[in-house]
């Protein structure tokens, strides 16, 4: 299979460079205010800069948990989590 693709990764669409990811979880934090909702600016940013609602929202939310402000597993976390689990896998 030549064309395999990552998991998670759309046929024929690259996934957005982690400057214009990370642009898109600021504007939110910035704007949210504005509208009634963080939804609500959720979706009109996302439709401004072409990106998937569902997939920011989801961007949103790691980046709160990162943060501190939402609980939950952090980044970092579910790297080390993902490690161990890969480790204990090996050994068995």
């Amino acid at each position: 299979m030549p064309d395999q693709q990552k998991a998670g990764q759309k046929a024929g669409r690259k996934p957005y460079p982690p400057e214009v990811r990370e642009r898109a979880v600021r504007m939110v934090f910035e704007h949210q205010d504005g509208y009634p909702s963080q939804w609500k600016a959720i979706e009109s940013i996302s439709t401004k800069l072409s990106i998937n609602h569902e997939t920011l929202r989801q961007r949103v939310r790691r980046a709160e948990t990162d943060a501190g402000e939402r609980p939950g597993l952090t980044t970092d976390e579910r790297t080390q989590l993902r490690e161990l689990r890969r480790e204990v896998k090996e050994l068995r």
